[in-house]
C-alpha cells in the first residue's frame, strides 16, 4: 500500500516551469496552492512530493520512503519566477546541517546568569577556599 502526500508527480511537473518565463498564475494552475509560503518573504513558495509504503511483514511493518521531493520557488516583486531548486531523497541526505548556535544577547539574560553563577559559587564554596589553591 502507497501513501501519496503533497503533489504527485512533482518531477515531471516541474520541469514545465521556466525561469524568467513562468509567473505565480502559470505555476499554480501547472502544480496548484504550494503546500506551503515561506513565513519570512511571501514570494517564496514551497511545494512537497512524499510517497511512502509499509514494507515487508518481516520488517514488522516500518513504512519504507520512496519519493521525497521539495521544490522551491522564489518570484520577484512582479510575481515572475527567478529562482527554482528542486531537490530529491538522494540531494536530501547530501545537504549538510550547521551545528552552529547563535547565542542570543539580553542583558536580563546575563543579569541573571551572573547571578546564578555566583550562586553556585558560594555554594560550592562558601569559604572561598578552592580559588585560592
Amino acid at each position: 500500500m502507497v501513501k501519496h502526500h503533497g503533489i504527485p508527480f512533482l518531477e515531471k511537473k516541474q520541469k514545465k516551469i521556466i525561469i524568467l518565463n513562468s509567473n505565480k498564475n502559470d505555476v499554480e494552475l501547472i502544480l496548484g496552492p504550494p503546500s506551503t509560503e515561506s513565513s519570512f518573504d511571501k514570494d517564496v513558495w514551497i511545494y512537497i512530493e512524499r510517497k511512502t509504503t509499509v514494507s515487508k511483514l518481516r520488517s514488522l511493518g516500518q513504512k519504507k520512503l520512496l519519493t521525497n521531493n521539495v521544490l522551491v520557488l522564489e518570484f520577484d516583486k512582479k510575481g515572475i519566477l527567478v529562482q527554482k531548486k528542486f531537490y530529491d531523497k538522494n540531494e536530501m541526505n547530501n545537504i549538510k546541517i550547521s551545528k552552529k548556535e547563535t547565542s542570543v544577547l539580553n542583558k536580563k539574560d546575563t543579569f541573571i546568569k551572573n547571578i546564578l553563577i555566583g550562586l553556585r559559587q558560594k555554594i560550592n564554596d562558601p569559604l572561598g577556599q578552592r580559588q585560592a589553591k
